[in-house]
């Protein structure tokens, strides 16, 4: 693609999604590399756009093809679910869901079409989806239904790393469930299974020869079980397998250390095995920075790593750093949405 086209969705009209999209969507527009356009209601748009204190002109177009007008003009295929009753700012409502819902449809099947190179997602709120009829625990579910996938994984990737050049990429055995839950869902079979998943992610975003830390669940890796005895009956076995099998897989290392390791550029991923394990390494280096992408899908998807805030919707504080991030590591993986097709395709 010589100038990819990326739809930007954006997330719950009631949360800081429209004003985050807008500032985005301004600070790129004119870019001859590239063209963002956002998915959702125009008038949430434009009604972000005044939040952020912004003057843009706010474009509906009737598809992705329309050549971008250049700066001062954001772009919008407008899904037209709310019109001019844009719910308040910060409530959790239904309308709102619904809204988001159509814009994550839209933009899919934009994709799943080859209409854009991939979607870049604002946030969503759970409730909000849930009361306008949504049975998904969140995006990666609804977008696994929406391409007819079984399974996703999702992929952060930290750019704020100590070696210039190097991402390091953070991969999840459980997701959202409960802590108490995931352990019980940490088996010799899932770690194995995230593992190799993982260095087929790596491979399918361009790192040729994967190298995968495993991270340990217990205290210093649990001691030689005195501390739990996971690593022992679970998660060594399953790195000793992988090595069998000829990939490069590290560990169990414990989880105090293979972040940083990873972050030097030892590793280029790592696996971790429940939901705040990772996040909270990746977005304590660098909250702004840290993106999202769900790999196994046929389609490039990158996303924020972020909530609604509503307590801050409407009041021009959003900043837009983690949008902005998603947004460029779209363009930036939009050459490998062939081999993204090519592995997880039907």
């Amino acid at each position: 693609m010589t100038r990819p086209v990326l739809a930007v969705t954006l997330g719950d009209p009631a949360g800081i999604g429209p004003e985050i999209t807008a500032r985005t969507l301004a600070e790129v527009a004119g870019q001859d590399a590239h063209h963002g356009v956002a998915v959702g209601d125009a008038e949430a748009l434009r009604r972000g756009a005044r939040a952020a204190g912004l003057d843009v002109d706010v474009r509906v177009v009737p598809d992705f093809a329309v050549p971008p007008a250049g700066p001062g003009t954001i772009d919008v295929v407008d899904t037209g679910v709310l019109g001019a009753d844009v719910p308040a700012w910060g409530t959790v409502d239904a309308r709102a869901g619904r809204a988001a819902v159509a814009a994550i449809e839209t933009a899919t099947r934009a994709a799943l079409d080859g209409a854009v190179a991939g979607i870049v997602t604002g946030p969503i709120n759970k409730e909000a989806i849930w009361a306008a009829g949504s049975q998904h625990l969140g995006h990666t579910e609804m977008l696994g239904e929406l391409t007819g996938v079984t399974r996703q994984d999702t992929m952060f990737v930290v750019r704020n790393t100590a070696v210039e050049g190097h991402h390091l990429r953070i991969f999840f055995t459980t997701r959202h469930v409960s802590l108490r839950r995931a352990l019980d869902q940490i088996t010799r079979e899932s770690v194995g299974r995230s593992i190799r998943e993982a260095i087929v992610a790596l491979r399918v975003f361009g790192v040729a020869e994967p190298r995968l830390a495993v991270a340990a669940i217990n205290p210093h890796g649990g001691e030689n079980g005195a501390f739990g005895d996971e690593e022992i009956v679970h998660i060594g076995p399953a790195c000793d397998d992988a090595r069998a099998e000829g990939l490069s897989v590290t560990g169990p290392v414990p989880a105090d250390s293979v972040f940083h390791q990873g972050l030097t550029g030892r590793y280029d991923g790592v696996l971790s095995h429940f939901h705040d394990q990772g996040h909270i390494a990746a977005k304590t280096v660098d909250f702004d920075g840290t993106i999202s992408v769900t790999v196994g899908l046929p389609i490039l998807r990158t996303s924020v790593d972020h909530g609604t805030a509503f307590d801050i919707a409407g009041t021009g504080r959003a900043d837009h750093g983690t949008m902005l991030s998603a947004y460029l590591a779209g363009v930036d993986y939009s050459p490998y949405v062939p081999a993204i097709r090519a592995t997880y395709g039907s």
